[in-house]
């Protein structure tokens, strides 16, 4: 064997013919493009040159885009503000409206109250001073009654009866015996409700005479008679002649009619029973 049969050759294997020619179309391909690419290159510059421009362009355009949208905004934010602060307004005029109107309810319903409670006082200080009135009276009578003729009477004569009333008398009795059982009211005229002074008023009236409307001038009205000497149609009062607190009209048989207090009406009633302190005649 030769001694030069184990050493290694240190040349490279030759390549295929194949893989030659492939390496020699991949680069000659490379090459076309880059020469391609360089030939068209200065044809196409101006495009180029013309779109350096466009994000001006766009930037101009998202700031007033921006702008009109945030003025929009603000528009629609201050008509909420101005539908809000009108709703505000609205509520609180209706809120306004209503407290004044529950103000004057409670005022009027304050006014009745004591307008009512005033007409009640006046009529319990009436009737208080008739009581009082009374019992002075009484207490007067039946002290002097002591002292008196045996023969003589503490009431009016009987002789004087509405049965024998006739004209003028006549109508006043029969217009003051229709009233009775009417309400009192202070300050009352009729038809329904009357006061002392009204109800002797109105009664005259029928008989075409026209009285004083109060107490105190219907009691010096006419001629001063005693009590002794009634006659039917006979103003009675109670009190001093000028300053007399009630009247009442003399209706014959010893009795009156007279719109006493609220608690009674109008009623007719024996002169026993509230004892006048004079009477006037005017017929």
């Amino acid at each position: 064997m030769s001694h030069t049969a184990h050493i290694p050759s240190h040349r490279k294997p030759r390549q295929r013919a194949s893989k030659s020619a492939l390496r020699a179309g991949v680069a000659g391909g490379f090459l076309s493009t880059i020469a391609v690419a360089g030939a068209a290159g200065p044809a196409q510059a101006e495009p180029v040159t013309q779109t350096i421009e466009m994000p001006t362009i766009t930037d101009g355009l998202a700031t007033a885009v921006a702008a009109s949208a945030q003025a929009t905004q603000q528009v629609a934010l201050d008509l909420e503000t101005q539908a809000s602060e009108d709703a505000a307004a609205e509520k609180a005029a209706k809120t306004a409206k209503k407290a004044h109107a529950e103000a004057v309810r409670k005022d009027e319903a304050r006014k009745k109250a004591e307008a009512a409670a005033k007409a009640k006082a006046e009529a319990e200080a009436e009737e208080r001073a008739e009581r009082a009135s009374r019992t002075a009276e009484r207490t007067t009578l039946s002290a002097s009654s002591g002292s008196s003729d045996p023969g003589s009477s503490a009431s009016a004569p009987s002789s004087s009866s509405s049965a024998n009333v006739s004209g003028s008398a006549a109508s006043i009795v029969a217009f003051a015996k229709a009233q009775v059982g009417d309400a009192y009211v202070s300050g009352g005229t009729g038809p329904n409700a009357w006061d002392c002074s009204g109800l002797v008023q109105a009664a005259y009236r029928t008989a075409g005479i026209d009285l004083p409307r109060v107490s105190q001038s219907q009691s010096t009205a006419g001629t001063q008679v005693s009590l002794d000497s009634l006659q039917p149609g006979d103003i009675l009062y109670w009190g001093g002649a000028g300053s007399a607190y009630h009247v009442a009209i003399y209706v014959g048989g010893g009795e009156f009619v007279g719109a006493q207090n609220s608690s009674t009406g109008t009623v007719q009633r024996s002169l026993d029973y509230d004892r006048p302190t004079g009477a006037v005649r005017v017929l």
